[in-house]
């Protein structure tokens, strides 16, 4: 009969085969050996990589400035470390009265959305209860400082994003040692799903040419015709920038106006056509309307010199064109999606300047037209790093889609960041079929396992897919 012992975790787990486990540990150094060639290999062959001390100046730059603000007042420096100080001396009281058996109410609770101690064992264990408490007391302290600088309201704003990202990489959730879940794994395994999972890191990395391309979806459950681009269309027009596909309705009566939908070039065109009962297209041809989508091609050096204006009329312009070609009528429905949403409108603004009456109507999903508020993404849009967005895509003619997808990655870092990490890397559980906040790209006829972004645009599943794969 197999030997159990209570782990740290207090939880009954299967002894550990410590001979199993060393070897597991041998294997695990040798895959950690790969991931690390996996990164360097680009460096050698002389590959630069993206410019990550950038964002990191940008973070201390900004922390900086806050701690600077109550370093400068020693009054103050003292009453914020008094503060944090009266904290986990409360927490010491009350974890020693647990230890006496005692059941003190939590000197600080987590947010009752917060997943990451959602396991029974982050309450019930005294010395994981104090870690818990112990990240949420300086996490909530250091919260109240960037608060409570004064600072403007846009360095306030860059901090407290910044120390959102330092916080969530902080957290003991993330660190098998201090995660009572991790550690029960582990030892049940015999540490199998640390090499399993760092062979797959290695993977991830080797697939990103030396970045981290962390996987997120199971790209291999994808089929075009069946969850992915269900609904059947045909490719009528393309130039550099689009493809236009046709559907047609499949109902007796025809409406006489046909509608044009203008995607993201974020965002691949089957967003809004995945399977049968997650399809905004096939219900839209089931209504007795004529669709037609746009396809953005996937951008390179060749469309370095395509600007906002170049997407406007190669883009709606030419779509618009193409749609009276086919139907041989003027005015159309619109819907834009997302930013290309934001694109139908400008060129909106245009047409209305230049008197251009062919939109007879328009319907925006998810589109921002008024910038003032634009929430986090306004940390990523201050001059400086515009300037060196500009100039990374002068030397490559695009956007490389990994700057997009940690942009939007770290807008929601403990859902879109270090869950993945956990159970990718430490737990070895690959991801579950589905489709992200931006899409799925295709490539070679599967999803990517990866964010798309500007340099990950939509191609149609027609030959022109198959001549650039």
């Amino acid at each position: 009969m197999e030997k159990t012992q209570v782990a740290a975790t207090g939880h009954q787990v299967p002894a550990p085969n410590f001979e199993e486990m060393s070897r597991n540990m041998a294997q695990f150094v040798e895959e950690a050996g790969k991931a690390a060639a996996a990164y360097i290999r680009p460096l050698e062959e002389g590959h630069s990589k993206p410019a990550l001390a950038d964002d990191v100046g940008q973070m201390v730059k900004t922390l900086g400035r806050v701690a600077e603000h109550w370093l400068v007042d020693p009054q103050k420096a003292v009453e914020a470390q008094t503060q944090l100080g009266m904290k986990f001396m409360d927490l010491w009281v009350s974890t020693l009265r647990r230890m006496q058996g005692e059941e003190p109410r939590p000197v600080v609770q987590p947010d009752p959305k917060d997943n990451r101690f959602r396991d029974p064992e982050w309450s019930e264990n005294p010395v994981f209860d104090f870690l818990k408490q112990a990240y949420l007391i300086t996490t909530q302290w250091a919260e109240n400082l960037v608060e409570k600088a004064e600072i403007d309201d846009r360095t306030r704003h860059k901090a407290e994003f910044y120390l959102r990202q330092v916080s969530s990489a902080l957290s003991p959730s993330n660190f098998i040692a201090t995660n009572p879940e991790l550690i029960r794994e582990t030892f049940k395994e015999n540490g199998a799903n640390l090499v399993r999972g760092m062979r797959m890191l290695a993977e991830d990395i080797e697939a990103g040419k030396g970045e981290l391309r962390m996987r997120q979806t199971d790209s291999s459950r994808f089929q075009i015709g069946v969850n992915v681009a269900n609904t059947p269309g045909k490719v009528i027009f393309r130039n550099d920038l689009i493809e236009l596909i046709q559907y047609a309705p499949t109902t007796e009566a025809v409406l006489r106006r046909p509608l044009l939908i203008v995607p993201p070039w974020i965002n691949k065109y089957y967003i809004l056509d995945l399977n049968p009962e997650k399809s905004f297209i096939r219900w839209a041809v089931a209504q007795g309307l004529t669709v037609f989508c746009i396809s953005w091609v996937n951008p390179d050096e060749r469309h370095a010199e395509k600007s906002f204006s170049d997407y406007m009329r190669e883009g709606v312009f030419a779509a618009l064109d193409a749609v009276e070609a086919a139907t041989g009528e003027r005015k159309v429905t619109t819907i834009g999606y997302c930013v290309g949403g934001t694109l139908l409108s400008v060129a909106l603004a245009y047409m209305a300047a230049t008197r251009d009456d062919r939109v007879d109507s328009v319907t925006f999903l998810t589109t921002q037209v008024d910038f003032t508020y634009a929430g986090d993404l306004k940390v990523f849009m201050d001059e400086e790093q515009i300037r060196g967005v500009e100039s990374s895509m002068r030397q490559r003619g695009y956007l490389d889609s990994s700057k997009m997808a940690n942009a939007f990655n770290m807008l929601r870092p403990n859902d879109l960041i270090w869950p993945y990490v956990i159970n990718n890397y430490a737990k070895d559980r690959r991801p579950s079929p589905s489709t992200c906040s931006t899409g799925i790209p295709i490539r070679r006829g599967c999803p990517a396992p990866t964010t798309p972004s500007i340099s990950a645009t939509a191609i149609s599943k027609t030959s022109w897919s198959k001549a650039r794969s």
